[in-house]
């Protein structure tokens, strides 16, 4: 009785299994879109930041 390979019985299964495919490349329109909208929000984000320090340092500003 010829013995069986296990290790190569078990790596096919898994390739089955866990078949990979590229989703970034088959959907380029929603990347596009995530790009966009964390840049939008990167900006928003340091146009708020900026507004805090502005108001900060026209707090604690010595007036003249």
């Amino acid at each position: 009785m010829p013995a069986i390979n296990h290790a190569l019985i078990a790596r096919e299964s898994f390739s089955n299994i866990a078949a990979r495919s590229n989703w970034a490349s088959r959907e380029p329109g929603v990347i596009v879109v995530f790009c966009i909208v964390f840049v939008v929000g990167v900006g928003l984000l340091s146009l708020w930041i900026s507004k805090c320090i502005a108001a900060r340092r026209a707090k604690t500003a010595i007036p003249a």
